[in-house]
């Protein structure tokens, strides 16, 4: 016997039809409501697809600046400097279906998207997102497809405000460790950790 479920129909009858509420939240624009609440994160994780697969990158910038909202359909955001892998962007080129969901700290609900982006490297644009002085070199123009908030069980059950849950760093291991590990010493290390802090904070934006 198996229990594997690989039908719509198996799987509605086994965890019947959404409520009325669960439907009547998703809406193709940002009502007030919602873009207060995407005007209040200062985090999201970013969904891509691609012929390689898939992936999942964090976005972050300070309160009001994560994304621009140029009308109720249309979202900017700006690809702050990180690692250069671009694995977002590169799915994006290829295949436009984007997802994010936003994070909202102290509040239990998230907000999430689904749409349709393109990447846009005008000069102009880009220095319209500088910050002390540096523009991102691209900005993700996002056309919403679905809007609507996850209710907070997640957040809730996972106590993710909750300082008194929050991880001690000491207990995992630092980014240094792990990339020396991988590499048989021959990147990360120590002086990796001990660095990685003023580096950081001279290409943060």
């Amino acid at each position: 016997m198996t229990y594997v479920v690989n039908s719509i129909s198996d799987l509605e009858a086994l965890y019947g039809l959404p409520g009325e509420t669960c439907v009547a939240k998703e809406i193709n624009y940002l009502s007030p409501e919602y873009r207060a609440m995407m005007e209040a994160s200062p985090f999201a994780a970013l969904a891509t697809s691609g012929p390689e697969g898939l992936d999942c990158s964090p976005r972050g910038d300070r309160h009001g600046r994560l994304v621009r909202i140029v009308d109720e359909r249309t979202l900017m955001m700006p690809d702050r400097r990180g690692n250069n892998r671009t694995d977002s962007l590169k799915n994006i080129i290829r295949d436009p279906r984007v997802a994010l969901m936003f994070l909202i700290p102290g509040s239990g609900n998230a907000l999430r998207v689904n749409g349709r982006a393109h990447v846009d490297a005008d000069p102009v644009l880009c220095e319209s997102f500088a910050v002390d002085g540096q523009k991102p070199r691209s900005v993700i123009v996002i056309t919403i497809d679905a809007v609507y908030f996850q209710c907070a069980r997640a957040i809730v059950r996972s106590e993710l405000w909750n300082p008194v849950h929050h991880v001690d760093p000491a207990t995992i291991a630092t980014a240094g460790q792990i990339l020396a590990r991988l590499s048989d010493n021959r990147v990360g290390g120590p002086d990796y950790d001990r660095e990685w802090p003023e580096r950081a904070k001279k290409s943060m934006w």
